[in-house]
């Protein structure tokens, strides 16, 4: 075989590797959100990406590492849409439209299901994977509460709003908008939708007034 054509066959080979591997990650992604840890096997990863068994292992050593996996792929996971709209906030003019408008977005992507399937299922497999779930808190609420402070700090320096504690203000920001909705969905595992897209607005609405309400400059929120 000539070394052009061995080229080609090894790319061909190693696209196919990635391609299972995705199906698998896909199917195991799947199979722990609604199965649990403890109900999935590498037999159902196989059978649901049409893989072999054999090929499971082969990419992941065991049913551990392949959730690890999958559960790192999803925390990483940060839309340029959603960096970009978080970035923006420090410069804001309009802070209470502006909060309003982010509290609104950000109560309705917390509460889709996939992430809430996902948060249970870190939630009930944090003894078994301490680690796993620290990292899913830091790159998620508490990445949150840091992003979130950054933008109060830049606002109490144009005297936006009064937030001499930024991080201690952001927590109390993202448990107003988070709290009610979040702690039904954590007791009832299902996808169906457990509030209206009027009720979670109405919810978040009121978060945003009542964060404001202890922290905005009377007059310069617009």
């Amino acid at each position: 075989m000539s070394s052009a054509l061995a080229t080609q066959s090894g790319a061909a080979d190693r696209g196919r590797s990635a391609r299972k591997r995705i199906a698998i990650l896909d199917a195991a992604r799947d199979l722990f959100l609604h199965k649990g840890y403890a109900g999935t096997s590498m037999d159902d990863v196989a059978a649901r990406a049409a893989v072999s068994k054999q090929t499971v292992y082969k990419n992941f050593a065991d049913k551990q590492r392949l959730f690890t996996e999958v559960i790192t792929t999803d925390v990483g996971r940060v839309g340029a849409a959603t960096q970009a709209r978080i970035s923006a906030m420090p410069d804001s003019t309009n802070v209470a439209a502006d909060l309003k408008e982010f509290a609104r977005w950000h109560l309705a992507d917390v509460m889709q299901p996939a992430r809430l399937r996902l948060r249970r299922t870190l939630i009930g497999e944090a003894e078994r994977f301490p680690e796993l779930a620290r990292t899913w808190y830091a790159s998620g609420p508490e990445q949150s509460v840091a992003e979130f402070a950054r933008w109060f700090s830049a606002w109490d320096a144009r005297r936006l709003l009064r937030t001499p504690d930024p991080v201690l203000a952001a927590q109390y920001f993202n448990w107003l908008v988070l709290s009610i909705p979040l702690n039904k969905a954590m007791a009832y595992a299902t996808d169906e939708p457990l509030f209206t897209a009027a009720e979670l607005d109405a919810y978040s609405d009121e978060a945003v007034r009542i964060f404001l309400a202890a922290y905005a400059v009377p007059g310069e929120t617009g």
